[in-house]
């Protein structure tokens, strides 16, 4: 704990003073690079956390392309967003919470209302517009956070509509690329049921308590594993696009949280 106080004396909090100004001047200007700095935003985040990450395969790149991942913890975010420049698909909550949502406006993320069906339009219009600018955008796909035992049924109304957003926009087809999150050690020793509560936001805890135990608590690692992307072309089945990378994200998290290997993930 003492070494994340001085770290975030020393290094995190002028990092922020330094960059963030910055950040807001350069997200806002049409020109290319704006990612480096979130990037490095993270993975100064990641070591203040105590995240140890492996990343096993390789984003995908030059295309059009729509990641679709599970989701455990909101440290998930910091993970990949330190190894990857990404552009996440947040609910609009976040852009309310204090720090939180500003940092993530930095980092330009998309937004959407989960409750208005009416949204789906302009979210989907977005991330199309993203996606034509070369951007990769991260969709949480099972629409909430799960303790990280198994993965939840992933919603195919976003990949959908995001296909013909980008049919509209004129592109022939979009990569899906699944992406799995997992903790399989704390402090270098296997996760356990248990153990998870003390990474997952599990209903029933407030956000002051999630955060604490986050800080307080000792190294995690985290495995950030890139499967293959799949070409959602003109005409495809969303849905059972959606099911593949579905069923690839729970294959991977299994193998992950039983300490197999995944050798046909090689990290470039």
């Amino acid at each position: 704990m003492i070494f994340r106080v001085l770290f975030f004396v020393f290094v995190y909090f002028p990092f922020l003073l330094v960059f963030v100004p910055m950040q807001f001047v350069w997200s806002r200007l049409p020109i290319p690079g704006w990612h480096w700095i979130p990037r490095m935003f993270h993975t100064l985040g990641a070591i203040f956390l105590g995240l140890k990450i492996t990343v096993l395969g390789t984003p995908a790149h030059g295309k059009p392309t729509l990641v679709v991942s599970n989701h455990i913890s909101w440290t998930d975010i910091v993970a990949i967003g330190s190894v990857a420049d990404i552009t996440f698909v947040a609910k609009k909550e976040v852009a309310k919470w204090f720090f939180v949502g500003f940092m993530s406006s930095l980092q330009r993320s998309v937004y959407v209302d989960r409750n208005r069906r009416t949204d789906a339009r302009r979210t989907t219009s977005e991330m199309a517009k993203r996606m034509a600018a070369g951007e990769a955008v991260l969709l949480f796909a099972e629409g909430q956070s799960d303790i990280g035992t198994h993965v939840l049924p992933f919603r195919s109304a976003l990949v959908g509509a995001a296909q013909h957003a980008m049919e509209e926009a004129g592109a022939r087809e979009v990569l899906i690329q699944p992406l799995t999150v997992a903790y399989p050690r704390l402090q270098g020793l296997p996760v356990g049921r248990t153990d998870r509560n003390l990474i997952a936001w599990i209903k029933g805890k407030s956000v002051g308590e999630n955060i604490r135990e986050i800080l307080t608590g000792g190294v995690k690692d985290v495995t950030i594993a890139f499967g293959e992307p799949k070409v959602l072309a003109h005409g495809a089945d969303r849905k059972k696009v959606t099911k593949d990378a579905e069923v690839e994200v729970r294959r991977m998290l299994v193998a992950l949280n039983r300490g197999e290997q995944l050798p046909v993930l090689v990290r470039d």
